[in-house]
């Protein structure tokens, strides 16, 4: 399947969100998570997102109700995504971190 991601996020699943700071060196990988409240992460598609300072909002990827992936294609071999049901956690590791990866990352629900 393709995904496009284009026009803006939803404002409801992004409606409260709690910005982390995390400075990392260059070749460095980080995992960043996202904690979930209001409906369970196994039961949805849950996508993340970024964007760069300046830029628009970029699709990352998503995991499915299990645990397949799927990532933008430019985006292929850099980044992985789990989750952790009992703690209803998402999480995004970014692989081989380089500079122009700095951008605010955002976890958002698919709405079905």
């Amino acid at each position: 399947a393709n995904y496009l991601w284009e026009g803006s996020v939803s404002p409801r699943l992004l409606k409260n969100f709690v910005i982390n700071s995390v400075v990392k060196k260059p070749g460095e990988s980080v995992t960043l998570s996202c904690t979930v409240s209001g409906f369970s992460v196994s039961s949805y598609y849950m996508h993340w997102i970024r964007q760069k300072p300046g830029k628009a909002l970029e699709w990352i990827g998503f995991i499915d109700t299990g645990t397949t992936t799927t990532f933008a294609q430019s985006l292929q071999g850099q980044f992985s995504i789990t989750k952790d049901t009992s703690k209803n956690m998402l999480y995004l590791e970014v692989k081989s971190l380089k500079t122009e990866d700095t951008a605010v990352y955002y976890c958002a629900r698919d709405s079905q």
